[in-house]
């Protein structure tokens, strides 16, 4: 088996060319990758629903908007939250109730309390489900040409104009991919 190399902390960016719906123009942050497979919640797919409404005392904690967002397919009856805790403390400094993924960007313990956190978090996320590969099905997308991989920022968990993400996050590339956002939401329409 080759080794896999991790893109834990990176972004998935959806190509123009991905077909799948659940992933048009999506913007995936990579919880977890290595050779058993690869977690990620989509970064740019808010609903109407508010934090408050399904988790007491997480609402208020919630960066705007503060609803909950679609971050996958997978799993939708689950939630999972994502917050960025300012310096990106490690190790024993960490807070209780946050693991840091990547940088700043860590998971949060919804179990915890959220008076636990309310000081550390600088921002925070609350994803209904997540997007998931098996062993090699990511690699293969990769190779298909259905993302784009570039890194991620603190920012991007927290951006308060979502809709905005796709475009923001190739915008700032410094290579042909900033062009790539320049794509027209409907090529046909040209």
């Amino acid at each position: 088996m080759t080794e896999v190399s991790s893109l834990t902390g990176r972004l998935l960016v959806a190509t123009p060319a991905l077909a799948d719906p659940n992933f048009d123009r999506a913007v995936v942050l990579l919880l977890d990758h290595d050779e058993e497979g690869s977690l990620g919640v989509v970064l740019n797919r808010p609903t109407p629903v508010d934090v408050g409404d399904i988790l007491e005392g997480w609402g208020d904690l919630a960066g705007e908007p503060g609803v909950v967002f679609q971050g996958g397919p997978v799993s939708l009856d689950s939630a999972l939250g994502v917050a960025v805790v300012p310096g990106g403390v490690s190790g024993e400094a960490a807070p209780l109730g946050w693991r840091r993924v990547h940088g700043a960007i860590g998971l949060v313990d919804l179990e915890a309390p959220p008076e636990l956190l309310a000081s550390a978090l600088g921002s925070l996320r609350i994803f209904a489900g997540y997007a998931g590969w098996g062993p090699g099905q990511l690699e293969d997308e990769l190779v298909d040409g259905a993302w784009y991989v570039v890194e991620s920022e603190p920012g991007d968990v927290s951006s308060p104009f979502p809709e905005r993400l796709w475009r923001e996050v190739l915008r700032r590339q410094r290579n042909e991919l900033a062009m790539v956002a320049t794509y027209p939401d409907d090529p046909s329409l040209n």
